[in-house]
């Protein structure tokens, strides 16, 4: 799989609605398993001084995770692939 990263801008969002986002991806990636895809959802990074929100997914294009968050109704600006680098 490769991985993707999403941006959103979600300015003014609260813990309780960032929190709700985030498990509105889990839950999307979950669902679309049980339909026998493969994509994860990996985690997010936020600054709340801006609302920056990167989160990164495991997926097979960048079309397949458009879907997931089109469908978990989560705002993004744009999907790319990434290199994860991890230490």
């Amino acid at each position: 799989m490769t991985v993707f990263m999403v941006e959103r801008d979600l300015e003014g969002i609260d813990m309780r609605g960032l929190a709700g986002a985030q498990q509105a991806a889990i839950a999307a990636a979950a669902d679309m398993r049980d339909q026998g895809e493969q994509i994860s959802y990996i985690r997010s990074t936020f600054a709340p001084e801006n609302g920056r929100c990167l989160c990164l997914f495991n997926g097979v294009s960048a079309d397949q995770v458009r879907r997931l968050n089109d469908s978990a109704g989560l705002p993004y600006s744009n999907v790319i692939e990434v290199l994860d680098l991890e230490p």
